[in-house]
C-alpha cells in the first residue's frame, strides 16, 4: 500500500480518477480514497490547507492503512532562481520555515523533540522521481522545500527563508507530513510543481490545475 496526500482537490482528483476498486472513507473530515493505481494498492487523501491537518491525516493514513511509504504530491512557491511555472522540486529535505523558538536558543527551523531543522527524504523515492521527469521531459531538480503556515507573497519574505534554509520553493503542507512520517519510521517524498513565482497570488489562481497536473503525471508513472 503507498500513501498519497494532497491538501487540495486540484491536487489529488486526477489520482482518484484513475483509480480503479475504489473504496472511500472519511475520517475527522477528510476524505482517504483506497484502490488499485496501476499496479499498486495505493490510498489517496484530500487532507486540506496547512500543517494541522497534513499532521493529522499522515498519521491518521500511517495508523489506519500501514503504507509502505507516503508521499505529498501538489504545488507550491517557487523561491529558486531560474524556476518557472509547473516546473517541479523534488525534495531532498523539508523545513518548517515558521518554527521558531529561537529565544530559548535554538535555530529557527528547530524542531523540538526531532531535534532536528531538516527532515531528509528517502534517497531511492527521490531518484525514481528525477527519472521519471527525465523520462518525460519535465523540468524537474532536487531541492529544500521549506513549510510554514503561511502563503508567502512578499518578495522580502521568500528572501529570507531562502537564505535561512537554501530553500528551492515554499508550501504549507510538507514539513508537518515529514515530521509524522519520520515519528513513525516511515519513508516518504514530497514532490510540488511551482504554480506561483514573482505573480504571487495571481501566478497561483491561473496555474495552479496546470502545475498539478504534472505531479500527477509523474506519480501515475512511479505506480504503473
Amino acid at each position: 500500500m503507498i500513501g498519497i496526500i494532497g491538501a487540495m482537490h486540484a491536487e489529488t482528483e486526477g489520482l482518484v480518477a484513475l483509480m480503479r476498486d475504489k473504496t472511500e472513507r472519511v475520517i475527522s473530515g477528510m476524505t482517504f480514497v483506497s484502490g488499485k493505481i496501476g499496479k499498486q494498492d495505493a490510498v489517496v487523501a484530500t487532507c486540506g490547507i496547512g500543517k494541522v491537518y497534513a499532521a493529522m491525516c499522515a498519521q491518521t493514513m500511517i495508523l489506519t492503512w500501514h503504507p509502505e511509504y507516503v508521499i505529498n504530491s501538489g504545488v507550491a512557491g517557487g523561491l529558486a532562481p531560474g524556476l518557472s511555472i509547473a516546473d517541479i522540486i523534488i525534495a531532498t529535505a523539508l523545513v518548517q520555515h515558521d518554527m521558531d523558538i529561537s529565544p530559548l536558543g535554538d535555530p529557527i527551523g528547530w524542531v523540538s523533540g526531532a531535534d532536528r531543522i531538516r527532515f531528509e527524504t528517502d534517497g531511492d523515492l527521490r531518484e525514481k522521481l528525477l527519472a521519471i521527469a527525465k523520462d518525460q521531459n519535465v523540468p524537474a531538480r532536487p531541492g529544500v522545500i521549506a513549510s510554514g503556515d503561511q502563503f508567502v507573497a512578499d518578495p522580502a519574505r521568500k528572501q529570507e527563508i531562502v537564505k535561512m534554509f537554501d530553500a528551492s520553493a515554499c508550501e504549507m503542507e510538507g514539513g508537518a507530513i515529514a515530521q509524522v512520517c519520520f515519528s513513525n519510521n516511515v519513508p516518504f517524498a514530497v514532490l510540488r510543481a511551482i504554480s506561483d513565482g514573482d505573480g504571487g497570488a495571481s501566478d497561483y489562481n491561473a496555474f495552479l490545475h496546470l502545475a498539478a497536473a504534472r505531479t500527477v503525471s509523474l506519480l501515475t508513472a512511479l505506480l504503473s
